[in-house]
């Protein structure tokens, strides 16, 4: 929303991003080391071997790393063993199975790119910042206006850890923007490894949708990732996962129309309070914007009609 609307990122918010990259990757390439082993993976180089103990060797537990901070220094002295994992077959081999532990989206972008994230004067591109991941903490509001109209965005942590807060802030909400994976129907939560992490979606969104704080909210669910969606379903059926699935699986407008129906199925009133659902991709930003702009209207629209009815 702030590229969207104007307020692009100075040169502060671009070097807090650069160390949350920086965290990124090294996580990512510690999780893919990791997983080498546990996949019994053999070395495509057995020398790398040393490499990977580096990286595991890293001091995770620092108060910067647990904020997802690296400082460049850090990251440099990092980079060679970096470069020379991500090149190694193994490693390769391990993140084409990666369905099967839990790595971020964004990490292949950032090994890919090294060599420019690597230099001493680095500064992240709009995209990298779109695509750099930071877990939501506690509670965050963002003012902004479209076309002199002032919106208030409320964003909140999804972990298990962060949703005792969520009631905190939702006094005279008038919309309810519920953000869900498409792409994660065979997935398991980081924090249980069991969970399926749609089935986790759709019972927060069964809590919030039937919840009486909500009775005259427009609720508008956004099915993210459909990049990741449209590329994953070619390989991996859906209907292996939820067997109520009667479609094609590898066709993306029949599982897109399932997904739709096992959150509309949720909602215990159906008649009372609209329900609206958008497609998206969010590092996309030509995408938000104009999805953005259809759920400005629907807002609007809205609470035109409360107005009314008061």
């Amino acid at each position: 929303m702030r590229i969207i609307h104007g307020q692009d990122f100075d040169q502060r918010a671009k070097e807090e991003f650069r160390a949350t990259i920086y965290s990124n990757v090294i996580k990512g390439i510690r999780v893919l080391v990791d997983a080498r082993e546990k996949l019994h993976i053999p070395w495509g180089d057995p020398s790398n071997q040393t490499h990977g103990e580096v990286l595991m060797g890293f001091d995770t537990r620092s108060t910067m790393m647990a904020q997802g901070i690296v400082e460049t220094k850090v990251f440099l002295h990092y980079l060679p063993s970096i470069h020379t994992l991500w090149a190694d077959s193994s490693i390769q081999s391990a993140y084409d199975r990666r369905r099967e532990f839990q790595l971020g989206e964004s990490v292949k972008y950032f090994l890919d790119s090294l060599d420019r994230i690597g230099q001493p004067d680095y500064l992240p591109t709009q995209q990298d910042i779109l695509l750099a991941r930071k877990p939501t903490k506690g509670i965050h509001e963002y003012d902004f206006e479209i076309k002199n109209v002032p919106f208030k965005m409320v964003d909140v942590g999804g972990q298990r850890s962060e949703r005792r807060r969520w009631f905190e802030c939702f006094d005279c909400v008038t919309s309810v923007l519920f953000l869900a994976s498409s792409s994660e129907f065979d997935q398991v939560l980081m924090e249980d490894r069991q969970t399926n992490r749609l089935m986790e979606s759709l019972n927060i969104f069964d809590t919030i949708v039937n919840n009486r704080v909500f009775s005259k909210a427009s609720i508008i669910l956004f099915l993210n990732k459909t990049d990741l969606l449209e590329d994953k379903i070619k390989t991996v059926s859906i209907a292996d996962y939820f067997p109520d699935f009667t479609g094609e699986p590898h066709n993306l407008s029949d599982v897109q129309k399932f997904l739709v129906e096992c959150f509309r199925g949720k909602r215990r009133e159906q008649q009372v309070k609209p329900f609206y659902h958008h497609f998206t991709t969010a590092i996309n930003t030509e995408n938000i914007r104009l999805v953005f702009r259809d759920v400005k209207d629907t807002i609007l629209h809205e609470n035109l009609k409360q107005l009314m009815l008061q």
